[in-house]
Formats: C-alpha cells, structure tokens, sequence
C-alpha cells in the first residue's frame, strides 16, 4: 500500500529527482565520466513517488533532470511537474453552471457525487444544458468556488542494537571522504562535561552544537545552547551557512531534532541532502566524535578550573579557540590546517542565502482545514485569520515553525509560492463590528512582519578571570590574539539578554 503524504504531487517529484540526481551534484564526476554515471542511476530500481511500485528511468530522463538542477540556485523548484495549462480553467457551460448553483442552494448537504449525478440526470432531460464534464471536473469547481458541502447537524534489550551489532559483524567498517569541500558536512550535539551558572542561580550542563565540513574538517560553526531541540539546531547551522556557504549534503543522527520537519523540510528546499547515520552506528560520524575528543581535550581542560562560568563566556572563548587554533593548527591526517584546506580544495559551495530566507526555509509545511464560520484554522493552540479572498479555501496550505508563530505564511501547494501571511486572530480588534460583505474580497494584509529578533553578532568582549583566578597563559594568548582581530565574536546568542532599567534614584530621564 503507498504511504500517503500531505506533500503535493508535484513537491513529491521534485524531492524524488533530487534525491535521484543529488549524489551527482555533491560530487560531480570527472570529465568524460558523466555519461558512466547515468548509466548506472539508470540501472538502478526506484520507487515511484506516488504510486510506490518499481519503476526505472532511461539514462537520456536522468541526465535532463541533472543539467535542469545544476543550472539554478533552488534545484528543487525546477525539478517540479509543470503545472498543466488548463489548470484552473473552468469547463462548464454557463446553463451548466447555473443548474449547479440552484441545485446546491436547494440541497447544501449532497455529496459530490449526488451533486454529479443529478447533474448528469438534468442534461439527460434537457440537452441544451451542455455537455457533461467528468465527475472529478465538477467537484474540482465546486471546491474551487466554495460550494462546499456543509455537514448535517447531528446529535452528539532493544530490536535496534541487536540489528546495529549483527550489521558490524557481517559487513566491514571503513573509513571515507568526500572530495571536494562542501559536498558534505557533520553536525552533532555534545553534552559538555563541565557546568555553567545561568541568570536563574543554577548550574546546568551546557550542550554544543558543532557542524564540520568533511573534505577539510573545518569547523564552520560552534555553539553551546542549554536545550537540543530543532530550533537550537536551526539556529546554529544556519550561522555555519552564513559563514561558510550552502553545502550540498549534511549528516546527522537519527535524534529528534535532526528528523523534525522544519529541519527536514528546510534541508530541502535549500537544496541540501540529508544524509542519516544507522541506528547505533555512531562511527558513521565519526569525524565528529573526534571534534568533540579535541574540544575537551584541550579547551575544555583549561577551563576545568575557571569558577563561575557563564554560557556567554563559554561561547566567547569558545569561538576565539575554534578560528585561532581549531581551524589553524596542522591537522595530522591532512598535513595541512582546516583552513588551509578549506581555501585551497576545489569546492561545490553554494553562496548562503539571507537571514530572512533561511528562516523562512526551516519552516514545515501543513494542510489544514478552514473553518468556514468564520474563517480561520488552528495551530498549536492558537487561532489565524484567512485573508477574506481565500474564504472559500476548504484545505490550507500553511508553512510555520512551532518555535515562532511570528512567521505563519499561507502558501500555493502546488508552486510553493508565498500567498499571504497570516496573523493570529484579534478578537478584541474584531468587535468593532465592521465586516465585509461577501460580493467583495477582502484585501490581504501586506503589513511587515514583527522583527525576528537581533541580526548582527555582539560586539567584542574583554576576557577577564573569573573568581579572581587567572586563565591558563595559552588561552589568554588565544583571546589576545582573537581580540587583535577585530572581529566580533562569530556567533549570535539565541536568545539576548533585555536591557536593563536605571535605578529609580540614579537622576536619569526614563
């Protein structure tokens, strides 16, 4: 049986044709080597993305889908279906058309399939109705014009280790690379074994997160959070991208911020494939749990002794000993510093997209049902407003994180386009008593979007010692040398701190 999606036909495509042609793209082959490679993708069995069943594809199929995809920025916008040109036009005849108005003013309550078959019994009788369309042309007009039908009131020891153990032992574990910079990056959260005094008077475990590239092992972004959910997750690797660039395949664990849907959605419409590791099979990202051995070997050793240690200092040195040593100490297997490498190796790197794109990429895309009372669906909890000219929408499409409600857009299924943004309802603004006639459409609110919080990286801090202990003398040069940069600390803090009010008696003007 083919497991159904909420995803349309033609986003289900276009994830299909990439995941087809996306393994070309991170690793391009070498010249006079492409036409080897198609062969053997179109050697390959898939499964349909719709129906589910076997199918395969001609060499000639695969290789148009590749030079469609590596000639634009949003590979999965051009690997969709075209929408076919009749789409939206209406087939009815106006005589047609009438019959069905009056005949759903009559009987609001009939099915579809009632509404066609007395269709098809009056242009029986009456011939100069018109033609008859196809049933499934009729209900799409009706949907499309909100005849919708209006129901009746009615009274009221784990399977997963053994499997993981059994795969070590039958097949051999080797070690790999990708090839050029970019093709493929780690990501993995650690649960630091030193604690931080948070505002609150608590010591808590702070958890990095760390993304790598594989080719050179750069670390593109590190960050401590006091959480591991999917919004720290965004938040962090979306600062690797803007630092680095758009890579072409990322890897993660199978935790549940990596399989969240925003972060899964939002790998996807950036054109990035995401690649999981097997349960229990922690080797297969292995090049990150060496990162972590590294960070606590060395920078989490000589802050063993610093008393008081804030998450916000924590992330400072943190950031000075990523870029001054991390990234520029001579690594043992490369023979050459990450960043070295990193500047030197051929890459397949996309340029980073803004801040206000990735945002609206890591967002998961939802069918809801309006209500037609009075025009709003429900998410999380928490009621929105359809713009008045989708009022007669019976299934919404609607791209939201759960973490921000600020940012809700009601979107095109088929196209993915943006349609409007959607606000939650203000009942106390709605009891004014105004209201729109139906005959007109209400206008859609095209007022900008609330601030998404800070978008530029705190300014420089000083290192003082904590406690009145000093730090160890090679981080001191680590932070001098960082500080003698220039630059600002290269990470946001996911959370700011507010400003704080003077003292009632310090004289100033509130």
């Amino acid at each position: 049986m083919t497991k159904t999606s909420g995803s349309s036909t033609a986003a289900l495509w276009a994830r299909f044709r990439f995941s087809v042609v996306g393994p070309l793209l991170s690793s391009p082959p070498a010249r006079g080597e492409l036409r080897a490679a198609l062969q053997a993708l179109a050697a390959k069995t898939w499964t349909h993305p719709v129906s589910g069943r076997a199918v395969h594809f001609s060499p000639v199929t695969i290789e148009r889908w590749f030079y469609k995809a590596r000639q634009k920025e949003d590979p999965l916008q051009v690997l969709r279906r075209a929408v076919r040109k009749d789409c939206g036009k209406v087939c009815l005849t106006a005589p047609l058309i009438r019959q069905l108005a009056q005949q759903y003013d009559a009987h609001p309550h009939w099915t579809y399939q009632l509404h066609f078959d007395n269709l098809a019994a009056a242009v029986k009788a009456d011939p100069a109705l018109g033609p008859l369309r196809s049933y499934c042309t009729v209900r799409r007009y009706m949907q499309a014009h909100g005849l919708l039908r209006k129901p009746r009131v009615r009274v009221q020891g784990r399977p997963g280790e053994i499997l993981a153990a059994q795969r070590r032992e039958q097949r051999e574990i080797r070690s790999y690379e990708a090839e050029y910079v970019g093709a493929l990056w780690h990501s993995d959260f650690h649960h630091g074994r030193l604690k931080v005094l948070t505002p609150g008077g608590r010591w808590e475990a702070p958890i990095a997160l760390g993304v790598l590239d594989d080719h050179s092992r750069l670390g593109c972004h590190l960050q401590w959070y006091l959480s591991e959910t999917t919004e720290d997750l965004v938040h962090g690797f979306s600062q690797g991208i803007q630092k680095r660039g758009l890579p072409r395949a990322f890897m993660t664990d199978n935790g549940g911020a990596m399989i969240a849907e925003e972060f899964s959605e939002g790998l996807q419409r950036l054109g990035i494939m995401h690649e999981q590791t097997l349960p229990y099979s922690p080797y297969q990202n292995g090049k990150q749990e060496c990162f972590w051995a590294n960070l606590e070997g060395r920078l989490m050793e000589m802050l063993d002794g610093v008393p008081e240690l804030t998450l916000e200092f924590l992330n400072e040195v943190t950031q000075a000993w990523l870029e001054i040593e991390y990234n520029r100490r001579p690594h043992r297997e490369l023979g050459c510093s990450p960043v070295e490498r990193f500047a030197q190796a051929r890459d397949v790197l996309r340029p980073s997209p803004s801040s206000d794109a990735l945002r609206d990429a890591f967002r998961m895309e939802v069918t809801r049902t309006q209500r037609q009372s009075d025009g709003t669906i429900s998410l999380d909890g928490v009621r929105f407003e359809i713009p008045g000219r989708y009022r007669h929408f019976r299934k919404v499409s609607v791209r939201y994180a759960r973490w921000d409600l600020r940012r809700v857009d009601l979107v095109d299924p088929r196209s993915g386009t943006i349609l409007s943004p959607l606000y939650p309802l203000d009942r106390r603004a709605n009891a004014d008593g105004q209201r729109l006639l139906f005959e007109r459409d209400a206008p859609v609110t095209t007022g900008e979007k609330p601030p998404a919080g800070q978008d530029g990286p705190p300014g420089p801090k000083s290192a003082p010692a904590r406690g009145g202990k000093e730090l160890p003398p090679l981080l001191k040069r680590i932070l001098d040398e960082y500080s003698a940069t220039g630059l600002p600390p290269a990470y946001l803090p996911k959370n700011p701190p507010a400003p704080k009010n003077p003292p009632a008696n310090s004289g100033e003007t509130p």
